[in-house]
């Protein structure tokens, strides 16, 4: 009987130094897993930190005046300068797409004009005469208010023009003088709003915030 409880004595010490080993050894486990997902989020956070230190550009004040005299000279240019590639396609689209609706008027308004000038003369060889019945399908005055439209059209799509390439110079300028500025994402300004509890009264604020 003393061997016997001696045998149980010792299993059951030696169970509960396995349990004892298993939680130490579930813990370690635990402790490693957080320590590589804190190196895994510190390295994260350091490799934003570079980026973001690479896009800081060294301040420059004459450099929204560069941005746009360059854009002036040569649509696009400016932002090229302030590493915007991707806005050139849509700067030389947007003028290309107005000068030539303003071209296609303009050749509409030579056509509508010539033949006005060739039905004064006695000319009816046009396509707006219909040889057959010996009849103009548009007659002389259609021709004027058509020559009116598409003088109007052209005009309206050189004004547009115009307007794209000064708004092209302001982006650059715009762009330029905003990268002056060295923008954290950790510090915010935002408005905010809280109700009184006793009234339910709204209480207007602002909220400045940095987070670590």
């Amino acid at each position: 009987m003393a061997k016997q409880g001696l045998i149980l004595l010792f299993l059951f010490f030696s169970i509960h130094m396995l349990a004892q080993e298993k939680d130490s050894l579930s813990i370690v486990s635990v402790d490693s897993v957080a320590i590589k997902k804190n190196q895994k989020k510190a390295a994260r956070i350091e490799r934003r930190e570079l980026r973001q230190q690479k896009n800081i550009r060294p301040y420059d004040a004459l450099a929204p005046s560069k941005a746009a005299f360059y854009s002036a000279v040569l649509p696009g240019l400016g932002q090229a300068l302030t590493g915007k590639y991707w806005k050139i396609p849509i700067v030389y689209g947007a003028l290309g797409t107005g000068i030539g609706i303003a071209i296609w008027n303009k050749n509409r308004h030579d056509e509508i004009r010539d033949i006005f000038k060739n039905r004064l003369r006695g000319i009816t060889t046009d396509r707006f005469f219909d040889q057959e019945n010996n009849r103009p399908l548009l007659s002389n005055n259609a021709l004027i208010e058509a020559q009116r439209q598409f003088r109007k059209q052209q005009e309206l799509s050189i004004l547009i023009s115009v307007g794209l390439y000064v708004l092209n110079i302001v982006d650059a300028n715009v762009t330029a003088h905003l990268q002056q500025y060295n923008l954290n994402k950790n510090l915010s300004f935002t408005p905010k709003v809280e109700l009184d509890t006793p009234t339910a009264q709204p209480n207007y604020g602002m909220a400045l915030r940095y987070n670590f």
